[in-house]
């Protein structure tokens, strides 16, 4: 791996994540997911909070409303943007910071709450984020992660878009890996560290399959990137075909709308003290 070629991948999944409306997609998952995690965590007052790929900010309004001191950060300013409109709009304070999961900008433990909820589990390199999710948090601390299993909806997405899409380079790994329980343990081995873990469902209503389907292609950044390159290359109609057949497949409603649960994997790591 090149310097070049990281810097590549990076940009492109800023792009990624600032085309369409992110903000739109993240309200659908601003329930359950994140409460589990604050919860899981144990988030209360006077904490030191991180959330990291916070996005539109749905972990890091809610950690705020508990009293927390919270700083958000992503790595698309765009979404920054957003998630600072939002805190002025519930009068609440977070320090919001433009950065990679990666290289997070902070010194050693500084917080006693490291979050994140579909968020990290989309930088490429697995190894090099639990690593930095473990420095900058306390002895005693608590790390949480909510992660797309691969054998949920989102996971069977990405499998399907990868059926078309170029492999991405060797040191990247598949986000809905961190959604498998083995291999975080294996991302976690090396530190003094106590993983339990927990699952979910968050919900997915629309009016119908192809409202479902629309609104991911117009909003999605991944989906949306996805069918920009395989518009071009002639393949989206057999891609979307094979959405659609998924999307049918896990369809629990009978009556013409669209109800799909999609799973999730939340992961605590207490650093021990």
């Amino acid at each position: 791996m090149t310097s070049s070629t990281l810097t590549t991948l990076k940009d492109q999944h800023r792009a990624t994540w600032a085309a369409g409306d992110y903000a739109a997609v993240a309200r659908h998952v601003d329930g359950g997911p994140p409460e589990q995690v604050l919860a899981a965590t144990g988030v209360a007052a006077g904490q030191d909070v991180l959330d990291v790929a916070t996005g539109s900010g749905n972990v890091a309004l809610r950690a705020a409303a508990l009293g927390a001191g919270v700083t958000g950060l992503d790595l698309v300013p765009e979404l920054l943007d957003i998630a600072r409109e939002r805190a002025a709009e519930s009068a609440l304070e977070i320090d919001l910071v433009e950065g990679d999961a990666e290289a997070l900008p902070f010194a050693d433990a500084s917080f006693d709450r490291v979050l994140s909820t579909f968020g990290t589990q989309f930088a490429p390199r697995h190894q090099v984020v639990a690593d930095e999710l473990v420095r900058v948090c306390r002895p005693g601390g608590a790390i949480g992660l909510v992660n797309w299993t691969p054998e949920g909806l989102i996971g069977r997405m990405f499998a399907v878009f990868s059926r078309w899409m170029p492999k991405p380079p060797d040191f990247a790994s598949p986000p809905p890996l961190w959604g498998d329980e083995e291999h975080v343990r294996t991302l976690f081995d090396a530190h003094d560290v106590e993983l339990s873990f927990e699952r979910g469902i968050n919900a997915f209503i629309f009016d119908s399959v192809e409202d479902y389907m629309t609104f991911f292609e117009e909003r999605y950044g991944p989906t949306i990137k996805t069918r920009e390159r395989l518009i071009a290359e002639g393949a989206w109609d057999e891609c979307r075909a094979a959405l659609r057949a998924l999307y049918e497949e896990l369809n629990e409603a009978t009556d013409g709308t669209l109800r799909i649960g999609g799973e999730y994997l939340v992961v605590v790591a207490r650093r021990r003290g």
